[in-house]
């Protein structure tokens, strides 16, 4: 065991990246359990690890959201957000919040919705005289919203792995994906004043959103499409993700006009990209789990923190720390594969709903993807915007410590997240 965890904590601090260190240390693992002999092991594993249906939806909600951005999908949602949200001070703030909600109906992807909105809202934002640092840090706050309000590729991955409902977890992820835009609206608004932030051109219009709903209404319909089916029981996830792709096909090249052949191209291509190096970290953390399954290593955890305390309350309180602080340093689809078959059992222990588990987990693995030193979106809008880190990261605490606040609610207060569930599946 000793040998392994020192592997993997080198070979991450070194720099390999996060799917090597992973098959690695599996591997290592295999062989300190069984010799060379269970070197066989590792393929099989490679594969079984991805020999999931439902993680057919994670490519497909992927390539939804290049559809979307590259058709002028996003522009038309932004458009008509910024009619119901624009007038206040700080309207393309609000704004930017408002359209994260809508988008996240579509995608389950922060990393879509971060690119999306950095190349369209933060310029924007900058140029009505938004300081540089809180533009970028409204879109990365936002962002955190795509893989909370269903569909979430994290809730698949989760859903998956331990056999959660993933309608379920889909249906508790809205309550909480709504506070967090709420809270964060709330705090733009509070802040305006002290920072000067403009007010949109003129006030509330009817006719203008009316207007607007009239041109973004084809892409409105689409959130609809794919949480009606799942949660109306008509359609998988992985259906739905389907559907969702040749609606955004439809409506991109059929309606809009805005899309071409090579554009189709290079859309596959990136979404090929992206979906190799997740899927690469999903196989390669499954050789890994079942060394550490072999080991009972989630049984020596569980016991650990329940030799500390027994108390639910406080085993949830060291739960979400150890989640929020192993996010700010690693990959959070590697973290959540090889922590929720550790943390899952936990959970029940303590008498807790096991969706409600998976969303509270979810939650703290998506809010470090905003958390330096390596928090995806942090790194996503400083590529697009040219914003130092640095200055992006003093810039972005606020809204990390709102989101926390979130977390805490969700997970302390289980009615919060288990009220849709209960309302739309009866749960």
């Amino acid at each position: 065991m000793t040998v392994v965890g020192i592997l993997f904590f080198g070979l991450m601090f070194v720099g390999l990246p996060i799917g090597y260190v992973l098959g690695l240390a599996g591997v290592a693992g295999l062989v300190q359990v069984g010799g060379e002999n269970f070197l066989a092991m590792a393929p099989k594993r490679y594969f079984e690890g991805l020999d999931l249906f439902t993680f057919m939806a994670m490519p497909f909600f992927i390539l939804a959201g290049e559809i979307m951005n590259r058709s002028g999908i996003t522009m038309r949602l932004v458009a008509f957000t910024d009619s119901l949200v624009g007038y206040l001070r700080g309207g393309l703030a609000h704004s930017n919040m408002v359209a994260s909600v809508i988008f996240a109906g579509m995608t389950g992807a922060a990393v879509s919705d971060a690119a999306a909105f950095g190349n369209t809202l933060v310029p924007a934002m900058i140029s009505k005289g938004y300081p540089k640092p809180f533009a970028c840090a409204v879109c990365v706050a936002g962002s955190i919203i795509g893989p909370t309000i269903p569909p979430s590729n994290l809730m698949v991955i989760y859903g998956s792995l331990m056999g959660v409902s993933i309608a379920g977890l889909f249906a508790a992820g809205i309550l909480p994906g709504l506070l967090i835009c709420l809270f964060c609206m709330c705090f733009i608004a509070a802040i305006g004043r002290r920072l000067g932030l403009p007010k949109g051109e003129g006030g509330l219009s009817l006719w203008r959103i009316v207007t607007s709903f009239k041109s973004s209404f084809l892409a409105l319909l689409m959130p609809a499409i794919i949480l009606g089916g799942i949660l109306g029981g008509l359609a998988t996830p992985t259906e739905a993700a389907a559907i969702a792709v040749l609606y955004a096909l439809v409506v991109g090249v059929g309606v809009y006009r805005a899309i071409t052949l090579k554009d189709i191209t290079e859309m596959l291509v990136r979404t090929s990209l992206i979906t190799g190096v997740v899927f690469l970290i999903i196989a390669a953390a499954s050789i890994l789990s079942w060394w550490m399954t072999f080991e009972q290593i989630p049984q020596i955890i569980a016991k650990f923190f329940l030799s500390i305390s027994r108390d639910p309350q406080m085993v949830t309180l060291m739960i979400l720390v150890l989640l929020l602080v192993i996010g700010m340093f690693m990959d959070i689809n590697a973290a959540l594969i090889i922590l929720a078959p550790v943390l899952g059992p936990l959970t029940q222990t303590i008498g807790m709903d096991p969706v409600h588990a998976g969303v509270m987990i979810v939650l703290a693995l998506n809010i470090a993807l905003m958390t330096p030193p390596v928090g995806a979106c942090l790194f996503v809008i400083c590529s697009i915007t040219g914003i130092r880190l640095e200055a992006l990261s003093k810039a972005i605490w606020p809204f990390i410590l709102i989101e926390v606040a979130v977390l805490f609610l969700i997970a302390f207060l289980p009615q919060m997240t288990m009220f849709m569930p209960n309302l739309l599946l009866g749960k």
